[in-house]
C-alpha cells in the first residue's frame, strides 16, 4: 500500500461538488519572493525578501532593460550522527530551491548605475532614474 493513499482517504471527500475550493498554485506562492518596487523622483528601489540568503545565493542580470532576479540553492549536505534515524523519507521537498523573477524596467532608467546589495535578508537593488529628452515640438510647412 502506497503510504500516501492515507491522505487521499482523509481528504477525499472534498473532491465532492459541495465542497469546491479555489486553486491555489503552492508552488508559485512559496517559491517566488515577494517584491516591493518604489518610485522616487531620483531613483526606484526594489526590496525582495531573501530569508537565509547572501549575495553569493542570489544572481542579478540587466538584459536589454529587463532585470532578471534568481536564486538555486542545494542543501546536500546530510549530517551523519551515531544514532540511527528510524523511518523513511516520504517526501522530501526542503532540500532544494530555486527561483526567478524578471521586471521590464523603465526607459528612465540609468542601466550602468544599478546596485544591488542584500542585508538581513532582504535584497535591495537601486536603479537611478536619468532624464528623458523632453517631447520635440515638429514645425509643419505648408506646400
Amino acid at each position: 500500500m502506497n503510504e500516501l493513499a492515507l491522505f487521499n482517504d482523509l481528504f477525499g471527500d472534498f473532491a465532492d461538488d459541495r465542497y469546491m475550493m479555489p486553486s491555489i498554485n503552492l508552488k508559485k506562492v512559496f517559491q517566488e519572493p515577494k517584491v516591493d518596487i518604489k518610485e522616487e523622483s531620483g531613483a526606484y528601489t526594489l526590496k525582495m525578501d531573501l530569508p537565509g540568503k547572501t549575495d553569493k545565493d542570489v544572481n542579478i542580470e540587466l538584459n536589454h532593460n529587463v532585470l532578471t532576479i534568481s536564486s538555486e540553492k542545494k542543501n546536500e549536505k546530510e549530517e551523519k550522527s551515531e544514532k540511527k534515524e528510524e523511518g523513511k523519507w516520504l517526501v522530501k521537498e526542503r532540500s532544494y530551491q530555486k527561483f526567478s523573477r524578471s521586471f521590464t524596467l523603465p526607459d528612465d532608467v540609468e542601466s550602468d548605475k544599478v546596485a544591488a546589495e542584500v542585508k538581513n535578508g532582504v535584497l535591495t537593488v537601486t536603479m537611478p532614474r536619468k532624464a528623458l529628452p523632453a517631447p520635440k515640438k515638429i514645425a509643419i510647412k505648408s506646400a
